[in-house]
């Protein structure tokens, strides 16, 4: 579980970020959760946006997704999420304490 400083410094690193994995009206299925857990390996922090109607059908998707993946979501701002999963191999990020 990340505390609040720790999101607000990922926040910071995400804003410039721009989203690297997008889904479309047809959902999450495994293909999607695979490139999404291969971008969370490379990257640590990843920017994906859904095309989905409906917020209530979006925070549902974003919510599959951080469990799928084993990620902490850090911020949604409409259609698109930051999520985050620390590499155990190779950590890039720092965060604060």
């Amino acid at each position: 579980m990340l505390s609040d400083a720790q999101k607000k410094h990922l926040r910071r690193l995400g804003h410039e970020r721009k989203p690297i994995v997008l889904a479309g009206k047809a959902g999450i299925g495994a293909a999607f959760i695979a490139e999404v857990d291969r971008a969370l390996i490379d990257h640590e922090l990843v920017k994906i946006r859904v095309r989905a109607g409906d917020r209530d059908e979006r925070d549902s998707m974003f919510a599959e997704l951080a469990r799928a993946t084993r990620a902490e979501l850090v911020q949604r701002i409409g259609h698109v999420a930051l999520f985050y999963r620390a590499n155990p191999e190779k950590q890039g990020i720092i965060l604060p304490g």
